[in-house]
C-alpha cells in the first residue's frame, strides 16, 4: 500500500490532535485530547517509509544538520492548512518524528482560559517573566497570546529567539522580528547577548537552557527591557532554585537580589483533559512577586512561595490546587484528574471539601 505523507498530515488537522508520531515498526500515531492512538487504516512504517517522509520534507542543509548532529528541530508548512513544529532524530538506526501542531490563528489569553492578571504581565514596562512547566504543557501557545497582545497594544520592538518558530507574528502597533536557531542565529545565548545591541523593548527567549543565556536574560531584565522565557520546572518556587541554582555558589546571593528586582511574574501551566472527552483545558499557578514574596527571593526561602501564593489572591496570584479546585467546581474537569495533578494532595481535598460543603 502506497502511503501519501501529505495525507497523514491533512489528517492530523482535519481531527485537531495535537501531535504526530512516525517511528518504523508502527503505524503513524497521534495524540489525540491527550492519548496516543494509531491512525486506522495505516499499516506499520517501515524504516524507509519514515526516512522517505522526513526527508521529502527537510532542505540540503537541514539533512545534513541531521546527519551530523543526529537530531534537528525545524517547522513544516503545509501551504494554506497547517504548521507543525517537528523533531526529527535516530533511533535504532532509523529516523523517527514528532510534529506539533501549530494553531493558523492566534489564540487569545481569555480565550485560552489564562488567569486575568496574565494581561496585566503583558503591560509591564520592564522585567523577567517566566511561562515554566512540563514539555507539552502549552507554554509556546500561552506566550504567544502575550506577544500578540503586546504587538496589538504597544508599540515597541519585540525581538523573539526560537528553537524553531513556531507562531508568525505580523507587524501591528510593534515590530516583531523573530530569530530561528540554525536559520538565523548560533545559539540563545549568542543570540540574546546580540539583541540587546538590537535595539529591542521586549525579548523572547524560547527557553532558558544554561547559565549563559539565564545570565544575560537577568541582565536584560535588569537594563529596562521586558524580558519573556520558559523553563521545564513545575512551580514557582521550583523556578526561582533553577533559576538561582545554575550560578556557581559564590554568584547565587548577588543573583538572588537580582532576581528579587527584576521579576514580574512566574506562570507555572499543565494541560488536563475535559471531562467531557472533547478537549483540554489549562490549569495555572501564578506568582507576582509582592514586596514580601521579593524579600523571600533575597533571603533564599524560596520554599515558603507556596504560602505566599496561597494568600495572593487578592493581587492576582493563585496556586496550582485552587485552580484544580475551581476547574471541578466549573465541571470542567473529574476530581480524579485534579487529584492526579495535585502537589498537594491534603491541600485540594481541603478545597474539594470546601466545593462539597457549598454544593
Amino acid at each position: 500500500m502506497a502511503i501519501e505523507f501529505s495525507e497523514i498530515l491533512l489528517e492530523v488537522v482535519a481531527r485537531r490532535a495535537s501531535d504526530l508520531h512516525l517511528t518504523a515498526g508502527a503505524p503513524p500515531t497521534l495524540r489525540d485530547r491527550g492519548k496516543l492512538m494509531p491512525i486506522s487504516g495505516y499499516p506499520a512504517l517501515s524504516p524507509d517509509d519514515t526516512r522517505e517522509f522526513i526527508y521529502s520534507i527537510l532542505s540540503t542543509d537541514q539533512r545534513r544538520r541531521l546527519e551530523t548532529d543526529l537530531q534537528i528541530d525545524f517547522a513544516y508548512l503545509v501551504p494554506g492548512k497547517a504548521r507543525f513544529r517537528v523533531n526529527a532524530f535516530f533511533q535504532r538506526s532509523a529516523l523517527a518524528a514528532a510534529f506539533r501542531l501549530i494553531p493558523q490563528q492566534m489564540i487569545g489569553i481569555d480565550e485560552l482560559g489564562l488567569p486575568p492578571v496574565v494581561h496585566g504581565l503583558t503591560r509591564k514596562p520592564r522585567g523577567l517573566v517566566l511561562v515554566t512547566g512540563p514539555t507539552g504543557s502549552g507554554k509556546t501557545t500561552s506566550l504567544a497570546a502575550m506577544i500578540d497582545e503586546i504587538n496589538t497594544n504597544r508599540a515597541e520592538h519585540i525581538i523573539t529567539i526560537e528553537d524553531p518558530i513556531e507562531f508568525l507574528h505580523t507587524h501591528k502597533q510593534s515590530l516583531v522580528n523573530q530569530r530561528e536557531l540554525g536559520a538565523d542565529a548560533t545559539g540563545f545565548g549568542p543570540a540574546l547577548r546580540a539583541a540587546l545591541r538590537e535595539d529591542p523593548d521586549v525579548i523572547l527567549v524560547g527557553e532558558m537552557r544554561d547559565l549563559e543565556t539565564i545570565s544575560t536574560a537577568l541582565t536584560a531584565a535588569e537594563t529596562g527591557h521586558l524580558v519573556f522565557a520558559t523553563l521545564h520546572t513545575q512551580d514557582a518556587a521550583q523556578t526561582i532554585d533553577r533559576v538561582i541554582d545554575v550560578f556557581p555558589p559564590e554568584q547565587q546571593n548577588q543573583v538572588r537580589v537580582q532576581l528579587s528586582v527584576t521579576l514580574q511574574g512566574i506562570m507555572s501551566q499543565t494541560l488536563l483533559p475535559l471531562a467531557d472527552g472533547s478537549g483540554r483545558c489549562v490549569a495555572c499557578e501564578v506568582l507576582i512577586p509582592t514586596p514580601g514574596v521579593r524579600n523571600l527571593i533575597r533571603e533564599g526561602k524560596a520554599h515558603q512561595i507556596p504560602s505566599a501564593i496561597q494568600t495572593g489572591a487578592s493581587v492576582g496570584m493563585q496556586s496550582m490546587d485552587s485552580c484544580l479546585a475551581t476547574l471541578v467546581r466549573a465541571g470542567k474537569i473529574t476530581q480524579e484528574v485534579a487529584k492526579s495533578r495535585s502537589s498537594q494532595p491534603d491541600e485540594l481535598a481541603r478545597l474539594l471539601g470546601e466545593i462539597s460543603l457549598a454544593a
